[in-house]
Parts: structure tokens; C-alpha cells; sequence
């Protein structure tokens, strides 16, 4: 018998770190990335102590130590007055206390990391999915430049936008949320030795901006905002807003925002989206990993959902064997259900760090290690199924399947609030 083959949809970062394990485990893979290259965003990302011990299973951790921003402690102060209102220490109590580093970096950078861990010519660029139909014994995917591929199992790692996603389910279109999103860089140079936080987030009652270092050499400066506006038009990806604009939506926020403002670029407004998200993770030999599952807004928490994803799918994988994909999904959604769903209702609240609070579930978690729930079929005493629709095989559909529903067990919903209701989803894909 050869080796499983497995499509990943996105090389995005859940996608490329799925593409790493699975090879390790032994599978075939082929990751198929609708851009034409490897992306070189330069915003930035967090690495949280729970996504490094994932990064020290692809065997990348020392590197990304080298390259990255290691912030003495993640503060949140209050807008005004600037007072910290939480905060927790991450040098040397990050490794010591949630077993590795905590660090701050530019995306494209880790990128840069993982796709050396992948082996050579696993990524395959301008590929852009037109359709997929699951025939039973495999998965046929149709390309927009008419090839055709085959797979055992296709990973879906392209996002809150996905099109695997959307294409299984009459999911309802991303609606604006009423808040937009700002990132820029700026360089440590002009910042005039002002003693900046390494990793601090200012925080008002309906706003707030978040500002990290991006290298180890503390070089750059990395700024994201979250500022409610009222009407997003339609069709409009981004809209510029000026520095008298930016001056205005932080013009109760301390000096030392000001200045930031003072100093900064004309800069691109963002929507932050609403997208309901769906209870099922997986639909025969499709399986959802990150943003494409669970969608947030744009958050560090974001980043570290999709990384346990991708190493916890592995994990259930090389568990239960491709060939039982059936169980396989099934216990990869039952021990992933409840931890994104908390992390989400953190994101869709913006709660995250806002009051001291202990953080060891989320920092302190070992994908490989923590115990697996394997009970996924009866998680309460209610053994009824709920079934989902699929859309219907129109001529225009992405999906085609064998004739069956996708059945999820009824029990595993209960208490998760934030599997059926509207959340705030930026439409990158981590």
C-alpha cells in the first residue's frame, strides 16, 4: 500500500505547518497555493508558548528563536491614562512556566521558516480551486487552469473566505461587523528612543491598538488597530484613512499613542467581517483547519488556533490511519471543538487581556500531549444526530459529493455559544 496523499488548499501558516507534520508522519503531500509565491506580507504574527511547542515538533523552534522578538511582558494599559490594567511576564517565565518561548515576529518571516520545512516542491503556486467533488474512494479537485488532481484526503487551509468551506455549506456571506482594522510598521528609528513596550496593548471601552517588535534585533515596530465606523461600503476591500483621521479616533488615547500617530504613514482601513461560522469541521474526506473552520478576527489567538489545528489533524491522523479518515475527523473535531470555541468568544468580545487573568489553558497547552478525548460520538447522554445540508449539485457548485449528509452528534454542540452565532472574522488566512 503507498503512502496517503493529501491535498492542503493555502499555504497559508495553518496550511504549510499541516503540510510539515503530515510529511513527517509519513503522508504524501501537496500543498496548492492559488498565489503566484510564497506571500511576503510584512505584517506581524505572535508565537505564543503553545505554538512554539509546535514549531519544536517540525524542528524549527531554535531558528525562529534567532529571528524573532522575545517581549518581556505582554501589558495592557488603559488608553487614557496609560496605567496597566494586565499583565504578564514572558521572558524567562514563558519557558519556564508554559514550556517555551513567547515571540513576535514578521509573518513573512516565519514563512520563510516553514517553507524550508516542507519538502522541496511540495508547494505548487497559481492554483486556484474551481471545484471539488468527493467520489467515495478519493477527492477530485479542478483547477481554474483546467488540471485536475486526485487525493485521499483535502486539507482546507484557505481562510475565512474559503471556498472548500463555503462550497459544502449554504454558509451566508461575510458581513461587515461595524469595526475596521489599520496595520503598519514603523521603524524603532523614528520613535526617538522612546521607552515603547516590547508587546502592549492600549485599550479604550470600544477600541484599542496593539504594538509589538518584529525582530530580534528590535529594529521595527508593528501596530494594529481595531476602531469602530459605522457604514463599510460594499465591494471596497480598503479605504484610505489620513493622519488627521487616525489622530481623531485615538484623540483620548495617552501622548505616547499620539505620537505614534504623529509619525505614521497614510494608512489603509480594513473590514472586520462577521461569519457564521459552522459545527461541522469535516465532510467525508474534507477536513477544515483554522480560519476556514473557525473564523476570527485578526488576533493572535488566531495564528495559534490554526497551528494546534494543523498539528492536532496530524496527530489524529497518524492515530486512526488515513484509511479510517471517518474516525480520524471525528476525533480531530472532538478535541479541537471546545478550545477554539473560548478562544473565539475572546475574539469576538475583544477580551482578550483586558484584566488580569490566568492564561495557563491557552499559553501552557501541548497539542501533542494533552490527553485525547476519544468519546467523540457520545459526548452526552443525547445520542441524536443533527444533520446539515449540503448545497445542492448545481452546475455552478465548488463541492460534489456521494449522497449522504454530513452528521454531527447533537451532544457535541451543547454550550458552544460561539459555534452558532455571528463573530468577528478578518478575511486573512493564518
Amino acid at each position: 500500500m503507498g503512502k496517503p496523499r493529501i491535498a492542503v488548499i493555502g499555504a497559508g501558516l495553518g496550511g504549510t505547518v499541516a503540510a510539515a507534520l503530515l510529511q513527517r508522519n509519513g503522508a504524501e503531500v501537496t500543498v496548492y497555493e492559488r498565489a503566484p509565491g510564497l506571500s511576503r506580507n510584512m505584517d506581524g504574527v505572535h508565537l505564543s508558548p503553545n505554538a512554539m511547542k509546535v514549531m519544536r515538533r517540525i524542528g524549527c523552534e531554535r531558528e525562529l528563536n534567532e529571528i524573532g522578538a522575545r517581549p518581556n511582558f505582554w501589558i495592557s494599559r488603559d488608553a487614557e491614562s496609560g496605567q496597566p490594567i494586565a499583565q504578564i511576564s514572558l521572558d524567562g517565565d514563558a519557558r519556564g512556566t508554559y514550556g517555551a518561548a513567547y515571540l513576535t515576529m514578521r509573518r513573512s518571516d516565519l514563512h520563510d521558516v516553514l517553507a524550508k520545512a516542507i519538502a522541496p516542491g511540495s508547494i505548487r503556486y497559481d492554483k486556484c480551486l474551481r471545484s471539488v467533488e468527493d467520489v467515495g474512494s478519493e477527492v477530485r479537485m479542478t483547477f481554474t487552469d483546467n488540471s485536475v488532481e486526485t487525493a485521499d484526503l483535502l486539507v482546507a487551509a484557505d481562510g475565512a473566505a474559503s471556498r472548500v468551506r463555503n462550497g459544502i455549506l449554504d454558509v451566508p456571506a461575510p458581513r461587515y461587523s461595524g469595526y475596521v482594522a489599520h496595520r503598519w510598521t514603523l521603524p524603532a528609528s523614528l520613535l526617538n528612543r522612546r521607552p515603547y513596550d516590547m508587546c502592549v496593548k492600549w485599550c479604550a471601552h470600544d477600541r484599542h491598538l496593539l504594538i509589538y517588535n518584529l525582530t530580534s534585533a528590535r529594529s521595527e515596530y508593528h501596530l494594529v488597530t481595531r476602531v469602530p465606523q459605522e457604514i463599510w461600503p460594499d465591494g471596497i476591500t480598503a479605504m484610505s484613512n489620513t493622519r488627521d483621521e487616525m489622530r481623531e479616533a485615538f484623540a483620548e488615547f495617552h501622548p505616547n499613542v499620539l505620537r505614534l500617530m504623529e509619525i505614521s504613514p497614510t494608512l489603509s482601513a480594513r473590514p472586520l467581517l462577521h461569519q457564521d461560522p459552522s459545527a461541522v469541521w469535516s465532510c467525508g474526506r474534507l477536513v477544515l483547519i483554522g480560519n476556514a473552520c473557525h473564523p476570527m478576527k485578526s488576533t493572535p489567538q488566531a495564528t495559534a488556533m490554526a497551528i494546534e489545528d494543523a498539528a492536532m489533524l496530524a496527530r489524529c491522523l497518524n492515530e486512526a490511519g488515513v484509511a479510517r479518515h471517518e474516525h480520524a475527523l471525528a476525533l480531530y473535531r472532538a478535541n479541537r471543538v471546545e478550545r477554539t470555541s473560548k478562544a473565539q468568544r475572546l475574539s469576538r468580545k475583544n477580551a482578550w487581556m483586558r484584566d488580569s487573568e490566568d492564561l495557563s489553558w491557552f499559553y501552557g497547552y501541548d497539542v501533542f500531549d494533552a490527553p485525547l478525548i476519544h468519546d467523540h460520538a457520545h459526548t452526552t447522554a443525547d445520542n441524536d444526530v443533527v444533520r446539515y445540508e449540503r448545497k445542492a449539485d448545481t452546475a455552478g457548485a465548488i463541492y460534489r459529493a456521494p449522497d449522504r449528509h454530513a452528521a454531527v452528534p447533537a451532544g457535541a454542540l451543547a454550550g458552544l455559544d460561539a459555534q452558532i452565532s455571528p463573530l468577528e472574522a478578518y478575511t486573512g488566512r493564518p
